[in-house]
This record gives structure tokens, sequence and C-alpha cells, in this order.
């Protein structure tokens, strides 16, 4: 690790050389490419959670709270479909074919920056169609949790630690998703001085 470039030198070095840059550029190109799609495809591996999590937190509410079940079938039942439906339309026209082999400089890139703009478009759906039915699941069940407290022994302190797991959690989220933000945008930038380089 100790004899690697820093990255201008890297780039310096990459500029002074006479022959091999569009070959260079072009599997630049292709496995930033292919790192994207990986992305793309795990995030959208990942939206599969909420309907899980709905269908998880239905199934447990109703075995373990079977006098709540006039509470529980309409919220839960809402979310489950909310978030098949979310998944749906999560997932509709999302997965990108493979980039062409013999694709040009400015084909790759225009690749490079649809598969940026699909996460984008993921990631500003996410908090409708993902996020939205896991929060009313956890709220549903809080609210059952709740409701079946006696009166000297109720929701707190007993659930505190649950409560305090979904407000880590909900922040947590927030946090992992303005770091995916910052992170497209340093993707794009990437793309942005390749292809500023290579007009040169």
């Amino acid at each position: 690790m100790g004899d690697e470039l820093p990255r201008d030198e890297f780039k310096a070095i990459w500029h002074s050389q006479p022959t091999g840059t569009s070959t260079m550029t072009m599997k630049l190109i292709r496995s930033k490419a292919r790192d994207l799609q990986a992305k793309t495809r795990r995030q959208l591996l990942g939206t599969v959670a909420a309907p899980l999590a709905a269908a998880f937190l239905y199934a447990f509410g109703i075995r373990e709270f079977p006098a709540l079940e006039h509470v529980m079938h309409p919220l839960f039942a809402f979310t489950l479909v909310w978030s098949l439906v979310g998944l749906y339309f999560l997932n509709r026209g999302m997965w990108s074919t493979v980039m062409p082999g013999d694709a040009g400089l400015s084909t790759g890139l225009e690749f490079c920056r649809g598969e940026i703009e699909r996460r984008r478009y993921l990631l500003r759906r996410v908090l409708l169609w993902s996020l939205g039915p896991v929060l009313l699941a956890i709220g549903t069940f809080i609210l059952v949790l709740a409701m079946i407290g006696t009166k000297d022994r109720g929701l707190f302190p007993n659930g505190l630690p649950f409560l305090a797991l979904v407000v880590v959690w909900i922040l947590g989220y927030f946090v992992m998703r303005g770091r995916e933000q910052r992170e497209l945008k340093r993707e794009l930038d990437e793309l942005n001085d390749l292809e500023k380089d290579n007009s040169r």
C-alpha cells in the first residue's frame, strides 16, 4: 500500500503517456460502469426489506397480541400493500443492461451517467415507497404495545429500549442517505473530470 501514487501524480503520469491513453480510459470507464451497476443492484435488492419487515411485524403482532387483531389488521394490511406497491414502483425500469463492449468514450460516459441518475431516482423515491411503509409498520407495532400495557406498567419503561432503537435506526438511515447523496455527487464529478481530461 505504501508505494501507491497519489491521484494527482497518477493522472499526471497517465496524461504524459504518448500511446494507449484511449484504451486505458475505456478500461476505467468500463470498470466504473460495473461498479455503478453493482451499487444500483444492491440498492434495488435492499428495497425488498420494506415488505419483509412489514410482513414480519404483521405476523408477530397477530401471533402475540390476538386480542388487538381489530386494530392491527387494517393498519398492517395497508402497510403490506403499500410496501408491495412500492417494491413495484422502485424496481420498474431500474434494471439496466450491460454496457456494450464496443462502446466508445462518449457512450461509456453517458452509460455511467445513466447509472448515477438511476441511483438518484431510487434515492428520491425510497422515502415514499420503502421507508414510509416501514415507519407505519413500526408505528402500528408501538401503538399495539402501548395498548396492551397495564395501568401500572405501560409502554414505559419496558418499551423504552425498543423506542430508542427505532430512533437510532431512523437517524442512521438519514445519515446514510446523506452520505449516498455526497457519493453520487463525487462520482458525477469524477465522470466530468474524466471527460474534461480526455477532451484536451
